[in-house]
Parts: C-alpha cells; sequence; structure tokens
C-alpha cells in the first residue's frame, strides 16, 4: 500500500516554518507502517532548506521515505510543485475532515484497510455468482 503523509501538523506539531514538537507515536508508527510493506511518500508544501530539513528530522529518527512530494523514488529532493498530485492509497494529514485521529487509531485505520483490499483481491478470483448462475 502506498502511504502519502503530510509534515507539519501530522508528524510534528504546526509550527511552520519551524519545525514543532514530534507527535506522539508518529514516527514510531509510520517505521511500522513501513516494516509492514507499506511504501511512505513525504507530502508536504515545504520546498528547500524547509524540505530538507523536515527529511533530515525523520532520518534523524530513523524513518526515510520511498519518495518525496512525487511517486518516484527518493534519490533526489523533489521539490514542491503546483499541480503535482501524489498518487496514494491513504493520505495522514491533519487537514482532513474530522481533524487528524490518534496515531495508534491511524495505524488501525491502516490495517483495516489493508485487510478489506485482500478480500477484495481474493473476491476478484472467484467466480462471479452471476457468471456461476448464467455459465457465463
Amino acid at each position: 500500500m502506498t502511504i502519502a503523509v503530510d509534515f507539519d501538523g501530522t508528524i510534528v506539531d504546526h509550527k511552520y516554518p519551524e519545525i514543532g514538537k514530534e507527535k506522539p507515536f508518529a514516527i514510531e508508527t509510520l517505521i511500522q507502517l513501513q516494516q509492514e510493506g507499506n511504501r511512505l511518500i513525504l507530502w508536504t508544501s515545504r520546498e528547500g532548506e524547509l524540505l530538507e530539513a523536515a527529511i533530515k528530522f525523520c532520518h534523524d529518527r530513523g524513518l526515510d521515505f520511498y519518495a518525496v512530494n512525487s511517486n518516484q523514488p527518493s534519490g533526489a529532493l523533489f521539490a514542491s510543485k503546483a499541480g503535482t498530485k501524489v498518487v496514494a492509497d491513504v493520505y495522514i494529514d491533519d487537514r482532513n475532515v474530522g481533524g487528524l485521529p490518534d496515531w495508534g487509531t491511524i495505524y488501525e485505520i491502516i490495517c483495516a484497510k489493508r485487510a478489506f483490499h485482500h478480500q477484495k483481491n481474493l473476491m476478484r478470483k472467484k467466480k462471479p455468482f452471476w457468471k456461476k448462475i448464467f455459465g457465463r
């Protein structure tokens, strides 16, 4: 699963352009999700030195992203461009409708979504009910 994660207000408290205090369990949860095979994309409006500082903040805590503001693997810093859409299965952002749940809840939601996708894929492999009845 590909997960796009905002930085300010999501991984850290919103203190832009400064880096706010780390949100409890944010880094640990993201590392766990990554270890479970998910691709994490840092999805932020930060650019230049401010973006580099956010990447370094996460790296210093053991979190490196698959990509930054892009769906392409990180090898270089990608500048955020207006109109650029990062494609992901899940977006984690403090500006969600309803706000940002705690990181334990976020983890549970993602695990439930993964289980749902797995079930959906299993169902695709089975012959649909109507095809069993009508033989098509």
